[in-house]
């Protein structure tokens, strides 16, 4: 099999057609996303995640998307209804057990990186986006529940991803709708970032993905959003936060980038990210992604490798 390629991407349906079969076979990303549209039941999606990882290998990773509340891809009948996160404001006990359920729900269905917990503020004024998907407006009890959604996570042998890095919370934009542009100060951006910077300190911060956000911040990069700023990957994101393991890109379908698929994914990767992540599960659109994206760098791959690693040790048993 070909090197895997520096991608995270979509697919069409509930199982694999051949065309993307084939596809995947060629050029292989490095792993996949699911949506609601390839869930409709346990056995389908144990059955998608066995085919997925029959062709990109077993340590490849799947992800999801399921926070809880309004962003959640497994969902009742087949799955409980898990609680939006602000939901846990004061509560890092049950914020961590949640998580645990949550994260155990996902791994029975073969789905081991999970996009979660969102670190954004929930500032008021702001664009609902994040809304009740932010755990609070302090930094510091988003750091505190943060960690603690991250740890239960991990006891089901989820690797967690954090967003969207380095803070959308000030967003007055949908950025899957338009580019946001965020006109704060270095100092106010302080407060965006220290979440992220608590939960990435050495004794935290292993094992942890980060996705970014598409955000314009004028203070650090007035050209170019964050995900395609290497202004901002290196400064703000691995040196300032102290982040250092896999970052992967927002959706790069998203209406807040201008450009194809295939020419954002080389930004994006050249910018620093390590993935580039593309959700539409269009066959023509991931085969040109494909075509154009490098594969993983080393370095990429043993952040992936570690992160897993750190996810399978701190699995615990699930409780009878």
């Amino acid at each position: 099999m070909s090197l895997p390629r520096a991608a995270i991407l979509g697919i069409a349906g509930p199982a694999l057609t051949a065309e993307e079969a084939a596809l995947f076979r060629r050029t292989p990303p490095a792993g996949a996303i699911l949506f609601a549209r390839n869930v409709v039941d346990p056995a389908q999606l144990l059955a998608l995640t066995a085919s997925l990882r029959e062709l990109l290998g077993e340590e490849a990773p799947i992800l999801v998307d399921q926070e809880g509340g309004r962003v959640a891809r497994l969902r009742p009948p087949h799955w409980p209804a898990f609680p939006p996160p602000a939901q846990f404001e004061g509560d890092a006990e049950g914020a961590a057990a949640n998580a645990a359920r949550l994260g155990a729900a996902c791994a029975a269905m073969g789905l081991d990186v999970v996009c979660a917990p969102v670190l954004d503020l929930r500032l008021p004024g702001a664009h609902g986006i994040v809304g009740d998907r932010g755990l609070s407006a302090d930094p510091a009890e988003v750091a505190r529940l943060g960690a603690a959604w991250i740890g239960g996570l991990r006891t089901a042998g989820c690797v967690p991803v954090i967003k969207h890095i380095p803070g959308h919370g000030r967003a007055l934009l949908d950025s899957h709708e338009a580019l946001p542009r965020i006109g704060a100060g270095e100092g106010e951006l302080e407060a965006d970032l220290f979440p992220f910077q608590a939960v990435c300190q050495p004794d935290r911060g292993r094992g942890v993905w980060a996705m970014t956000a598409h955000l314009l911040y004028e203070a650090w990069d007035a050209e170019r959003p964050a995900t395609l700023s290497p202004i901002i990957v290196e400064s703000v994101i691995r040196q300032r936060i102290g982040f250092d393991g896999p970052l992967v890109s927002d959706d790069l379908a998203m209406k807040a980038l201008s450009g194809t698929p295939a020419g954002l994914a080389v930004q994006a990767l050249a910018a620093g990210c390590d993935l580039a992540l593309h959700c539409t599960g269009v066959l023509a659109e991931n085969a040109a992604l494909l075509a154009a994206c490098p594969p993983m760098t080393d370095r990429a791959a043993e952040r992936l490798a570690e992160a897993r690693a750190v996810a399978l040790e701190s699995r615990r048993p699930a409780a009878a």
